[in-house]
């Protein structure tokens, strides 16, 4: 392996091991800062600028960020690798914040992986010119791509971004990647209603190779970060859908042919 690909520096914020959720098998995820996107629920704020930051939670002030080599993230990911084998395909999954933010730490870090013969997995908002995203593909397993909506200008609503150019690299995701599995976290009053999910579903349906769909119940699990960061946090007054609403729109999803689970 090249030293100079070793020595590609990046900014994450986080290494989590021993996650089931984000992947196939037990993986270890890496969160990276900075992210094009501003969702309302985001349970990770911390990500989301480019900038180290000073957080306080649970009354101990941390800071969040770190900048470190591509080299030192591998010796970390290494770690587990018995485990990643005997999952049956488990391995390294890059998150965030974005991940096509930084796009030739990305692409490096998943290149040095490959080399090692760990398994690759992203998860992406998409929200990147497709030139950029192909810098990525030829080292990834499995590309877990967040359909937040159909509808561009709700999308803009609760994102600050339209959907037009998300859309538009899923269906090239699609063709050009291993495997494709779109996500959709569900969010009251945002596209919990079973026609916006059915419209996410038919959308995924209509990828080519496209077999799975995941539907992520809304939760307050990192909220408490906004405060800690000196911001707001607007979904406050949100509760999280129930079971049985959730059930009722895996079937939803089911009717389009794609195996949905719930939870990622």
């Amino acid at each position: 392996m090249e030293n100079s690909l070793l020595q590609t520096k990046g900014r994450i914020f986080n290494i989590q091991r021993f996650s089931i959720h984000d992947g196939p098998g037990i993986r270890t995820i890496v969160f990276l800062k900075g992210c094009p996107l501003r969702c309302r629920w985001c349970c990770n704020p911390e990500s989301q600028e480019w900038d180290i930051q000073i957080m306080t939670q649970g009354g101990t002030v941390k800071t969040v960020g770190k900048d470190v080599t591509v080299g030192e993230v591998l010796e970390e990911v290494e770690k587990d690798r018995v485990y990643y084998m005997r999952s049956g395909g488990g391995g390294m999954t890059l998150s965030g914040g974005e991940c096509l933010w930084q796009a030739d730490f990305s692409a490096a870090l998943l290149q040095a992986a490959k080399e090692k013969g760990i398994g690759t997995a992203i998860e992406t908002t998409g929200y990147a010119e497709m030139d950029v995203i192909r810098k990525l593909l030829p080292y990834v397993d499995t590309v877990l791509m967040d359909i937040k909506h159909t509808d561009g200008a709700k999308h803009k609503e609760f994102t600050t971004a339209d959907n037009a150019l998300i859309l538009e690299n899923a269906r090239h995701i699609a063709s050009e990647a291993k495997e494709l599995i779109i996500r959709t976290p569900v969010v009251p009053t945002f596209n919990d209603s079973s026609i916006e999910i059915d419209g996410i579903a038919r959308f995924a349906a209509s990828l080519p190779k496209v077999k799975e769909m995941h539907i992520l119940p809304y939760h307050k699990i990192g909220s408490d970060k906004y405060a800690g960061l000196g911001r707001g946090y607007t979904m406050s007054h949100i509760e999280a859908p129930s079971k049985e609403h959730m059930l009722m729109l895996k079937e939803t999803v089911e009717k389009h042919g794609l195996i949905c689970r719930i939870g990622g």
